[in-house]
């Protein structure tokens, strides 16, 4: 019993330290594995950056590192598919590894807070949805509109302009502590749509999703921290996708640009807490502004 105590009572970093050991053996292992690896690290390793620049953003933020991911992606002539495929797959490792970092956060300091009260209630009602949607896009091969782009940038955009207005001109009642019955519908309905955003953009339901809860007046943190758990798993749910059924994925960029988010990601949560409600916000506004001019 006092050797469980005692890990339990050991710093998170150290707990983290096996895994991290693990994994870049790991990583080594493949890397050196595959035909000219000094090569493949010249042409490669600045990808390592991109990850951990996605992933800072993504979990910072709950909307997903394809913003950073797709534009780049377009500009290299990845082809729409090995796009999507290639941003999914980096994003398996940053958004793991921050909503791993969300949720020991919860359980560590915020498990009975009552403002945090709402956040396995809003993932739990949104996950299913969100999983839904995603593979109504790859179930019923759902083409993408050709001004999805645009209408998603427009929307971000203006969204994000509206929550600048709500930080700075809005009084605001007491935030709430506990969904709604329209709050259920609302998620229900954001997951479902936001899936099918998300199957084509690899971006959307974790921008939705906080951008709901932020105007709702829930906790900026938690709204963001439960972006980004199902962010996580949807990401995951993809990967049969893009793996097995119609496999595009630019390994290559994954093995730099992954372990780079997953950095990225272990980052995220403490660049939050530095940032108090307010500043998150305008944080959060500023990052959808670039959602939307990204994407546009």
């Amino acid at each position: 019993m006092s050797r469980l105590n005692a890990i339990k009572r050991m710093p998170l970093g150290l707990k983290r330290f096996p895994v991290l050991v693990v994994g870049l053996t790991l990583w080594l292992i493949t890397l050196f594995s595959i035909p000219n690896t000094f090569d493949v690290i010249s042409d490669y390793f600045s990808f390592l950056f991109l990850g951990v620049l996605g992933a800072i953003f993504a979990n910072s933020t709950g909307a997903g590192g394809g913003v950073v991911f797709i534009p780049m992606f377009n500009q290299l002539g990845f082809t729409e598919l090995q796009a999507v495929a290639t941003s999914f797959t980096i994003q398996c490792f940053g958004m793991t590894a921050g909503a791993l970092t969300w949720c020991a956060f919860y359980r560590r300091e915020k498990a009975y807070d009552e403002h945090w009260q709402a956040f396995k209630p809003i993932v739990l009602v949104t996950l299913l949805p969100t999983i839904l949607g995603l593979w109504s896009v790859y179930g019923f091969d759902l083409a993408s509109p050709s001004s999805l782009h645009h209408v998603f940038s427009i929307f971000s955009i203006v969204l994000g302009v509206g929550i600048l207005f709500s930080v700075y001109k809005i009084k605001h009642d007491k935030a709430p502590d506990l969904l709604k019955w329209y709050d259920v519908v609302a998620l229900i309905l954001i997951g479902y749509f936001g899936g099918i955003i998300t199957a084509w953009l690899s971006v959307g339901v974790g921008e939705v999703m906080a951008i709901y809860l932020i105007l709702r007046r829930f906790d900026v943190t938690m709204a963001v921290a439960s972006a980004v758990v199902v962010s996580a798993i949807i990401v995951w749910t993809s990967t049969p996708q893009h793996w097995l059924f119609e496999p595009n994925v630019y390994w290559h960029v994954v093995l730099f640009a992954g372990p780079g988010a997953v950095l990225g990601g272990l980052l995220a949560r403490h660049l939050v807490a530095r940032l108090s409600a307010r500043r998150l916000k305008v944080f959060f506004a500023l990052w959808v502004l670039i959602v939307g001019i990204a994407t546009l």
